[in-house]
């Protein structure tokens, strides 16, 4: 099997122009259905109700593009199970997050449900010799891959708290993501990558702010099992390992930043970091007065210059690889201690 660089865009295309056009329908089943989020909590930053359930044209649009670009290819019988991997256990999360979106779960289910999903992402991956962490202790291998997944999963989940600044993070990822693997020739790689890519930008024309539709859990939870994979999967390449390494968590530099201000702040305050608050980045930024839709574009920017630097760090490996990687890791540092120091609370 070999794509060309065209069929790449074009895929990418496909899921922006679909998932455009089904988020208006499902926009319309959302007001009809009520499955609204309200301004009826103090976290809350919007005036009006805003419908849910946009999560589903997204996870549509890409199962939809990618199943339909692999019935056309000449390798279905090995592109199918590679692809479902993937797809399947985002969809499983996609689902529990859309009854979470409608009806309403604990956070305990949520996470069990996340931690066996994972759990089983990883045996698969095993078993196919999919798993590319360096440790030669298959159960090392493992723990690390279920942990990753989870800690993703949650941190896509997290970052969901700003018009369009969950679904412009994850383009921005994706999209590095998809120019490493296409130049390391990972194809499957490189096409799903390009279909996220395509599916969030065409969501992010409904969900820019002012948000006509959200995500919901049922985006966030799909999105972050499968970024979660792709990362796993993604093999830079490069040396020294730990650069290659290294590379992952750059790519999702923000949204664990995020998740790391959240939780520790929460913690350090005594309460549980599953208890939702406005504390988040974008709630700092518009605490220093950035309009909530110049805050999206700060933290888009700030994750296409981590993007930026990963691409260096891949690009340039032999001169600039461990400079690069010592740069991103005091960026986020430096960037950790300016939100830290931002209250986080009116």
């Amino acid at each position: 099997m070999s794509i060309t660089s065209i069929q790449f865009v074009i895929l990418g295309v496909s899921a922006f122009v679909l998932a455009g056009l089904l988020t208006w329908p499902v926009r319309a089943l959302a007001i009809k259905l009520s499955v609204m989020d309200l301004p009826n909590m103090e976290r809350k930053t919007q005036k009006e109700p805003v419908p849910y359930l946009g999560g589903v044209a997204i996870a549509l649009s890409i199962i939809i593009v990618t199943y339909g670009a692999i019935y056309y290819s000449d390798n279905t019988k090995t592109n199918f199970p590679l692809i479902t991997y993937a797809l399947l256990p985002a969809a499983v999360l996609g689902l529990m997050g859309l009854i979470d979106d409608i009806k309403g779960l604990p956070a305990l289910p949520r996470l069990i449900a996340q931690t066996v999903v994972a759990i089983l992402v990883a045996i698969f991956m095993l078993n196919a010799e999919l798993n590319p962490m360096p440790s030669a202790n298959q159960l090392l291998n493992n723990v690390i891959t279920i942990i990753w997944i989870v800690a993703i999963c949650n941190s896509i989940n997290f970052f969901d708290n700003l018009d369009g600044g969950a679904a412009g993070t994850v383009a921005v990822s994706t999209f590095g993501i998809a120019l490493i693997a296409a130049n390391q020739g990972q194809e499957l790689i490189t096409a799903l990558a390009c279909v996220t890519c395509g599916a969030t930008v065409g969501f992010l024309l409904w969900n820019k702010s002012p948000a006509k539709i959200y995500m919901g859990d049922a985006g966030a939870l799909f999105l972050g099992v499968l970024v979660a994979v792709l990362t796993i999967r993604l093999d830079p390449g490069i040396s020294p390992q730990i650069n290659s390494l290294a590379i992952l968590p750059i790519l999702l530099a923000v949204p664990i930043l995020d998740t790391c201000i959240v939780v520790f702040s929460r913690i350090r305050r005594g309460i549980s970091p599953f208890t939702g608050g406005k504390d988040h980045l974008s709630h700092r930024l518009m605490r220093k007065g950035i309009s909530k839709t110049n805050t999206a574009f700060c933290l888009w920017g700030m994750q296409a210059s981590f993007v930026g630097i990963a691409l260096v760090v891949y690009f340039y490996s032999t001169t600039l690889g461990t400079p690069g990687v010592v740069l991103a890791g005091l960026y986020w540092l430096g960037a950790f201690v300016w939100f830290w120091r931002i209250p986080s609370s009116d």
